[in-house]
């Protein structure tokens, strides 16, 4: 962080001697300009396409396969990922049905998962819709979105086609308040970047895969799901108070993200303005300062630290010096946040020594919180005019 000062044309025929204060009578005025490079630069956030955020599904996530009272399957199924039912406790056909992950009958990582899956319900259906559309989806288009059934039912004949344009991270939610239907043969075709696992099904009934479908995206059903002979699946089926049925079909869990990064920035540059030698320094706002945590974590914590080095001008002499016991920064409140965590401000003080600018705690999976510090500068007594420069970092961890 610089801070640059300025010194305006003095009264004609004053003058001052370099480094000292100005004569009695000669008032100049002391601009103080605050630049702050970008010190700290990871990856920035892509902005959405459109309002639809990602569906957090928890511990489900890991599930291809998750009923309430029983999972059935007749023929050769095959789960990529884990099968579980909770609170019922009947899994039946595996044999001969495969699972690669971990089959969980009525277990506690059964019942976790209904726990997250109903969370997750909750916070599809609060999602505002982008549009309200027609039942029949196939044979259309689709870019990314939140859309709600016009007739509380969504069908699929035919093909429909997701068109991410060209964001990997683009969201589609489709909330349908009563059915999920689609037709034998039909299809869900992902283009343009778009992802089975940022595709989401909320379903206020029950959802029926017809015969050689193939579906992609996490069907979250409030009751039940029954997929039909040689259904593919490219996401995951949940069903909440229901049975799931299956038959001789493929049902692949979309694999996690990697984590992403933690990451800060910080604004290029700010002016504090400009006050008069003697008189009290300059306050304003630096600009919006915004971490983004993009690693998936439980819990999501991390603390923003912020110091700063003395401001200085010419040779860096005694009179040339604003000390960084001098430079108050206050956090004020959090401006823009995303996620569950708990953002709070650091104390107000001075960044004579570092301290917390900025925290997030509790909360899971991905975060993000932007502040608009305000910076105060005291003058000390004897400070000369000059461009004085600093550098205040942020860091965090």
């Amino acid at each position: 962080m610089r801070i640059s000062v300025s010194v305006p044309p003095r009264r004609t025929g004053a003058s001052r001697p370099t480094g000292l204060r100005p004569p009695t009578g000669v008032v100049p005025a002391l601009m103080i300009v605050l630049l702050v490079p970008l010190l700290i630069t990871f990856a920035a956030a892509r902005p959405g396409l459109s309002v639809a955020e990602p569906v957090e599904l928890g511990t489900a996530g890991a599930f291809a396969v998750l009923g309430a009272s029983t999972v059935t399957n007749t023929g050769a199924t095959v789960l990529t990922g884990d099968l579980g039912v909770s609170p019922g406790t009947a899994i039946t056909g595996f044999p001969p049905g495969t699972v690669s992950g971990t089959v969980h009958a009525g277990d506690t990582a059964a019942a976790q998962a209904q726990a997250d899956l109903t969370v997750a319900y909750d916070d599809a259906a609060a999602q505002p819709s982008d549009a309200v559309i027609p039942t029949e989806l196939g044979g259309t288009t689709v870019t990314p979105g939140t859309y709600t059934s016009a007739a509380g039912t969504f069908g699929i004949t035919g093909q429909l086609t997701l068109d991410a344009q060209g964001d990997p991270d683009a969201v589609f939610i489709f909330k349908t308040a009563s059915t999920l239907i689609t037709a034998s043969a039909g299809t869900v075709t992902l283009v343009g970047g778009a992802r089975a696992r940022n595709v989401f099904w909320l379903v206020g009934s029950s959802a029926t895969l017809g015969t050689g479908s193939d579906l992609a995206g996490t069907v979250l059903a409030l009751t039940s799901i029954t997929a039909t002979t040689g259904v593919t699946v490219d996401g995951r089926l949940l069903a909440r108070n229901g049975a799931v049925t299956l038959d001789t079909g493929t049902v692949t869990a979309p694999a996690a993200p990697a984590p992403g990064p933690l990451s800060i920035s910080v604004p290029a540059a700010a002016d504090l303005g400009s006050v008069t030698a003697g008189r009290s320094g300059p306050s304003n706002n630096l600009g919006e300062v915004t971490v983004t945590d993009e690693r998936g974590a439980s819990p999501a914590t991390w603390v923003v630290t912020v110091g700063s080095t003395d401001f200085t001008t010419g040779e860096g002499t005694e009179s040339e010096t604003i000390p960084g016991e001098l430079v108050g920064y206050s956090p004020g409140a959090a401006t823009r946040t995303t996620g569950d965590a708990t953002f709070t401000p650091g104390t107000a003080g001075d960044l004579g020594s570092e301290r917390v600018a900025f925290s997030a705690s509790d909360g899971i999976g991905n975060n993000s919180a932007t502040w608009d510090p305000t910076i105060t500068v005291t003058l000390p007594v004897g400070v000369v005019t000059g461009i004085y420069t600093a550098t205040i970092t942020h860091s965090v961890a």
